[in-house]
């Protein structure tokens, strides 16, 4: 393993650090309330920046959303690269690729999620396409042009898409343009991510990549990855979208963390007490070195989940790990960070309190740190039962 990043994913880190560093400031995340900034999204994608992911894999785009979590700088980046233009790159088929990546890079399409189970979304076919085996019962295996119905309680940056990926009953995926038959009601969170309660009523919708691929079935690899030398077990497109969610969304909390480590040295190394600096108080320096090992611990799991991912190898329970890391250690960094800034960090409108509300957002959308645990021992153990079977019959 190698986590090294490549010249390019090291100057696009750089070129998105100035970006956030410049526009994502506290008066304005101030002045954008609960809402995104389309001024600082403009310049990302002008930037070429959202089109990169393309090239630069998943572990560039960790990258990226470290510098955006370092400012919590209000734009649906890690939505739209995530459900949109790595999901259509991994798995659409190349009329969906041509059609729908140069908007995703250009920003004028913005992509969220709608994959994490949370409601019952059915899928039928069309009206007027027929399911393909003549039954007339509409197996979700056989059309590709699709209606949606269902609700899903909380979908962070909808109100900013376009397009939501949505996962239906049977975990196919369905990418839905947002519509008159798409309802939004806006949901506000623990963080500022422009949500909202996605109501489906007979929506319109096309399956992502080619009909008859589910959970159970093989995904096609993304383009972008290198060929490795032994064939590997390939995930469903569900299972690979959800993985590289998590991969993602952990790599942001080390980012919301590490911003809120840097405003806390610099509070306690400017802030006196009895004559001298609170970071020359020994418990300040110990809660701050704590705080550091987390983050470098959140940093570490993602990168070697996103490093897998990239170099085509399984990389499902490295997700889980780097997602429990980013649950259960960005919550004390965060309380860290607010905690060593005394009575001003809890003041609402203090920047640190911002990367607080985050860390706790993050945590949420991950799943919290008890349900990733237990999802992670089982699929370790259900492994080792594969394992166990393949054993048996290579010695039957």
């Amino acid at each position: 393993m190698d986590f090294t990043p490549t010249e390019e994913q090291a100057a696009a880190r750089d070129l998105a650090a100035r970006i956030f560093g410049d526009l994502a400031t506290p008066e304005r995340l101030a002045a954008a309330g609960t809402g995104s900034d389309p001024e600082l999204w403009k310049a990302l994608c002008a930037a070429g920046l959202v089109s990169a992911v393309e090239e630069l894999g998943l572990l560039g785009l960790v990258l990226l959303l470290e510098e955006q979590g370092r400012t919590t700088a209000q734009v649906p980046f890690a939505s739209t690269c995530v459900y949109g233009l790595l999901a259509v790159a991994a798995h659409g088929s190349p009329e969906q690729r041509t059609r729908l990546l140069p908007g995703i890079g250009d920003g004028s399409v913005v992509v969220c999620g709608a994959v994490s189970g949370q409601g019952g979304v059915r899928a039928r076919a069309a009206r007027g396409e027929r399911d393909g085996d003549g039954d007339g019962d509409g197996d979700q295996r056989d059309f590709t042009q699709g209606e949606l119905s269902g609700t899903v309680p909380v979908v962070p940056w909808l109100r900013d898409a376009t397009h939501v990926l949505v996962a239906d009953e049977q975990r196919g995926l369905w990418l839905a343009p947002v519509t008159d038959a798409v309802g939004v009601e806006a949901v506000e969170l623990t963080a500022p991510w422009a949500a909202g309660r996605l109501t489906l009523e007979g929506a319109p919708a096309e399956r992502l990549g080619a009909a008859g691929v589910d959970d159970g079935a093989e995904a096609q690899q993304p383009h972008s990855r290198p060929p490795t030398p032994t064939p590997t077990p390939t995930p469903s497109p569900y299972a690979d979208v959800l993985a590289t969610a998590r991969t993602a969304f952990a790599g942001l909390q080390a980012g919301v963390g590490a911003g809120s480590l840097a405003r806390a040295v610099a509070h306690v190394n400017a802030r006196e007490q009895f004559g001298r600096p609170l970071a020359t108080r020994q418990a300040v320096q110990l809660r701050a070195a704590d705080a550091h090992m987390d983050i470098e611990a959140m940093r570490v799991t993602a990168y070697e989940a996103a490093w897998r991912r990239d170099a085509g190898l399984p990389y499902a329970t490295h997700a889980l790990t780097a997602a429990w890391w980013a649950s259960e250690a960005g919550q004390r960094v965060v309380h860290t960070g607010q905690h060593l800034h005394g009575g001003a960090g809890a003041d609402l409108d203090h920047p640190v309190h911002r990367h607080f509300l985050w860390g706790r957002q993050l945590d949420a959308h991950l799943g919290g740190g008890g349900e990733v645990l237990q999802e992670l021992g089982e699929l370790i153990v259900s492994e080792e039962e594969e394992k166990e079977k393949e054993r048996e019959v290579g010695e039957g």
